[in-house]
């Protein structure tokens, strides 16, 4: 089921005013909504508690006990798996292993509970009745972009990407109503990729963003919102657990889209596989050493 807090973010942007001051009280103070009854949340958050329970009921809950149950299960998975500290001097080698291992296993375990999956099935249905895929992404998400140009390349689906910020906005330029446009960007404030976006959007390009969860300009430029969590530390010399939740969304995409046509890709893929040396050995009946 999709995340509480996802669902909350998402209605956000067409709430009436009565209903975005609850919205915003909910996202900015979780645990302390959790711990009130209608009529406190209506209270804390200057609003009535007849708009509460009609939010709630439009967010998809019965009524405000299974909003308040479901919230209150969120918050405890979110504790139960964050992690005392940050990356210090003094660790060992055993203890960066433990913290950038734990530190993926959640980021990606957070990801999957952002994932709405009704949201997932329409990315996959576009990505496979557009004409072209554009992939877009700076930096470490430039790596990510490139994965998953190589996997859709490997079963024969038209993607481009361009090695630089320059021929990524010629391909956005280039764009029609007809193709989609993937757009990487934890932050989903890279002016780069917000120009491509626009741009794509003006061509009339439909756009999937995998980003953070968070409102962004990215986020409210696409179409579809893939959202992606990250654990990462606060010394860093890059994107890492940000990155292993993208490549991990581009992998589910991927896999999905397969599975819709099941016996041609796998046809393709077998076509596309590219051999290595000990496989021809095999092949020529060498012993192997």
């Amino acid at each position: 089921m999709k995340s509480v807090l996802v669902r909350f973010q998402e209605y956000e942007r067409k709430a009436s005013s009565a209903e975005r001051m609850v919205v915003r009280f909910v996202l900015e103070h979780p645990a302390e909504a959790s711990a009130c009854n209608a009529r406190q949340l209506a209270a804390a958050s200057f609003s009535s508690p007849s708009t509460v329970i009609r939010l709630c009921k439009k967010m998809n809950f019965s009524g405000y006990r299974e909003f308040q149950k479901a919230l209150l299960m969120e918050l405890a998975v979110r504790k139960e798996n964050e992690i005392q500290g940050d990356i210090q001097k003094e660790d060992s080698l055993e203890h960066i292993i433990t913290k950038v291992t734990y530190k993926n296993i959640v980021s990606l375990e957070k990801t999957r509970k952002l994932l709405d999956e009704e949201i997932l099935e329409q990315c996959v249905t576009l990505l496979e009745t557009c004409g072209s895929i554009a992939l877009f992404g700076m930096g470490s998400s430039y790596l990510v972009a490139r994965d998953a140009c190589m996997k859709f390349l490997r079963i024969n689906k038209p993607c481009y990407l361009g090695e630089d910020w320059h021929l990524q906005l010629l391909h956005a330029k280039n764009l029609t109503k007809n193709d989609a446009a993937v757009i990487i960007s934890y932050s989903g404030l890279t002016e780069e990729m917000i120009t491509c976006a626009k741009t794509a959007k003006e061509r009339g390009a439909s756009i999937i963003a995998i980003t953070r969860f968070a409102d962004s300009r990215l986020s409210r430029l696409a179409d579809y919102n893939l959202y992606v969590s990250a654990s990462e530390f606060l010394i860093r010399s890059g994107a890492m657990s940000s990155r292993i939740s993208q490549l991990n969304v581009v992998d589910i995409l991927y896999t999905a889209y397969l599975n819709r046509h099941y016996e041609e890709t796998a046809l393709q893929v077998k076509k596309t596989y590219m051999p290595k040396e000990q496989d021809e050995r095999k092949e020529e009946g060498e012993d192997e050493i």
